[in-house]
């Protein structure tokens, strides 16, 4: 996960009807996340082919106010897929902003204990191949409550504007994470391609901050119209 801190005035006109921005100590963060999808199952079903593969997703952070209190929540600018059936079927059903490109990923774990591991999400886009990395040292570890990377992690429903102006909500759980702070992290490619203009401004900069998380199994239920 790499965080940049954004102009809010950028965002406010992709934040769902219903739902506003989401601030950590008055600060606005987009974050560009890699993960697997490991073991996938639709409704209970694995889909042959389609049960492990990558995305790669630019996000930001919102929330709404529901009857036991704030539901904090994300907003996805675009997210990828090496599946073109995933990427269609998001986009059609959700109105997510799903595409299917090329994708790679390599996780390099240290044999030595305090030593340096690295982890990289690549995808290709158009003519270019981008990449994300980070490098962290020793075991993950709980996230410190109330910290940055609690607040980047830990939001449990998600936010999509649809065609007609409305809002789906979904919910999503899974137990809090464990981290690993980044000692070092990269994006690189033709981020204004991929992105466009403002967000390559932002993302063109040195991450805020950047960890990797250990991952766990997560449910994600059925949206509601909002």
């Amino acid at each position: 996960m790499l965080n940049y801190t954004i102009d809010p005035a950028v965002l406010d006109p992709m934040v769902p009807a219903g739902t506003e921005l989401d601030f950590f100590q008055e600060t606005t963060f987009i974050s560009v996340v890699g993960f697997q999808f490991r073991n996938t199952r639709v409704r209970g079903v694995a889909i042959p082919y389609h049960r492990h593969f990558e995305e790669v997703n630019l996000r930001f952070y919102v929330r709404r106010r529901g009857p036991e209190g704030w539901r904090r929540g994300v907003v996805f600018i675009r997210e990828l897929v090496p599946r073109l059936a995933i990427a269609l079927v998001a986009r059609t059903v959700y109105n997510e902003p799903y595409a299917a490109v090329p994708m790679n990923h390599r996780w390099s774990p240290s044999p030595a204990p305090g030593q340096r591991h690295s982890a990289a999400y690549g995808w290709k886009w158009r003519q270019t191949w981008n990449e994300m990395t980070v490098d962290v040292r020793g075991e993950p570890q709980p996230m410190v409550p109330g910290s940055e990377a609690e607040f980047i992690a830990e939001h449990y429903w998600g936010y999509t504007a649809q065609r007609d102006g409305s809002t789906l909500e979904y919910q999503v759980e899974h137990p809090p994470w464990r981290v690993w702070p980044a000692e070092a992290a990269t994006l690189t490619g033709d981020l204004k391609a991929c992105y466009g203009e403002p967000l390559a401004r932002y993302l063109g900069a040195a991450p805020a901050s950047a960890f990797l998380a250990e991952g766990s199994a997560v449910q994600v239920y059925g949206g509601v119209r909002m």
